[in-house]
């Protein structure tokens, strides 16, 4: 395997094999049930797995959490094969190391040390998974990628665009980590899981025996094998020996006055109570982080809530950019109960949105997807 491949350069194959589907396979249960599915629909199937990250390197952070709770591993690779020898159809392992890293890893630690909140899940999918993948599918003659997603795709006829709406099943949903799905990505793309619950789709690999049917689910970053972002954060910039400013800084109450000190604003994130250094008699939360002035702001809980915040790169999904206001519910992070909320046009790629209701936690860096009740109407990043 060669890790200086570069796919994004390739052209594309003129010529697609009629019938054909590349899946996605991370060596997961979803994704081996979808290739699964497909068989029995008497369709052709190609597997691609990404090698995405040398889980050799910074050896100072295996933790302790079962291989198998971690997405991306070299596991994950010999388990996509060998789901891919008992179906019985070809399968390719992908080098995307050099894209994953400087696309998804280092925006992440750029992101956390400007005192931000990333969302790696999202770039991945946007930046490395689906722009490649449907690239190499191509380049091998596939139609169309199929992956493990729960989501659900459909063609609005009326207005001739591509829409995203969440998974059957609500508490499987990945909807939120795939606002930036360009239509042509949409229009190429298969998720056989959305209409499923996890239930069922691990009865599908049992009756199909499976080799991953009672695998567990990923946890952990595949970057991360800790979990521990800070510490991730701290040895990848020893690795390239770039220099932290992790110089002492001020801990200030909403008023500006000085109750404690830090050591880096990258062991901080919008709503964090514990870790802050200090011990103040009641609960306090960050509530904001000053890169430029090297300052973390803390209060109480009700101080952060807020209405109004301003979001950029806006992806207008399943409808067309709207010159006016537009009536949504909005989700401000993975698990947050979407709420309705104004979102006021600022040009085609920039919003400002309006909560009926202060909401908790606006993180700069997360990201803020609108609905229309099952509809992904857009997404874009928190400013």
């Amino acid at each position: 395997m060669n890790s200086a491949t570069q796919f994004d350069t390739l052209p594309e194959r003129a010529e697609t094999q009629r019938g054909l589907v590349a899946v996605a396979m991370s060596g997961g249960v979803d994704s081996s049930t979808v290739a699964a599915l497909l068989q029995q629909q008497g369709r052709s199937v190609v597997g691609l797995t990404m090698q995405l990250w040398n889980q050799r390197r910074l050896p100072e952070l295996q933790g302790d959490a079962p291989r198998q709770h971690r997405c991306c591993s070299l596991d994950d690779v010999y388990d996509a094969k060998a789901v891919a020898r008992h179906l019985n159809f070809p399968h390719y392992v992908v080098n995307f190391e050099e894209q994953f890293e400087s696309r998804v890893v280092r925006p992440f630690v750029n992101q956390y040390l400007a005192g931000r909140t990333p969302v790696a899940c999202t770039n991945c999918n946007t930046d490395v998974k689906f722009e490649p993948l449907l690239r190499m599918a191509r380049q091998i003659g596939a139609e169309r990628l199929a992956t493990g997603h729960y989501a659900r795709i459909r063609k609005n006829e009326d207005t001739g665009r591509w829409e995203l709406l969440c998974a059957f099943d609500e508490a499987k949903d990945q909807s939120y980590f795939l606002w930036g799905l360009s239509q042509d990505q949409l229009s190429r793309s298969e998720f056989p899981l959305g209409e499923l619950t996890k239930d069922e789709v691990r009865a599908l690999a049992r009756g199909v025996n499976l080799p991953v049917a009672e695998k567990p689910d990923s946890m952990e970053l595949c970057f991360v094998p800790n979990g521990n972002y800070v510490q991730f954060i701290e040895a990848y910039s020893r690795e390239r020996g770039v220099s932290l400013n992790d110089a002492e800084g001020e801990i200030v109450n909403k008023d500006g006055e000085v109750i404690g000190c830090h050591n880096g604003v990258h062991n901080f994130t919008i709503g964090q109570r514990k870790g802050l250094g200090f011990a103040a008699g009641k609960p306090l939360y960050v509530l904001s982080i000053d890169r430029q002035e090297n300052r973390v702001v803390v209060g109480e809980d009700d101080a952060l809530r807020r209405r109004t915040f301003e979001v950029e790169q806006v992806n207008w999904v399943s409808i067309s950019p709207p010159s006016e206001n537009i009536r949504a519910t909005v989700k401000i992070r993975h698990k947050h109960e979407p709420a309705p909320a104004t979102v006021e046009p600022l040009g085609e790629t920039r919003a400002r949105i309006t909560f009926d209701i202060p909401q908790r936690a606006i993180t700069p860096g997360q990201a803020a997807v609108f609905y229309d009740a099952n509809r992904v109407l857009a997404g874009a990043w928190i400013r």
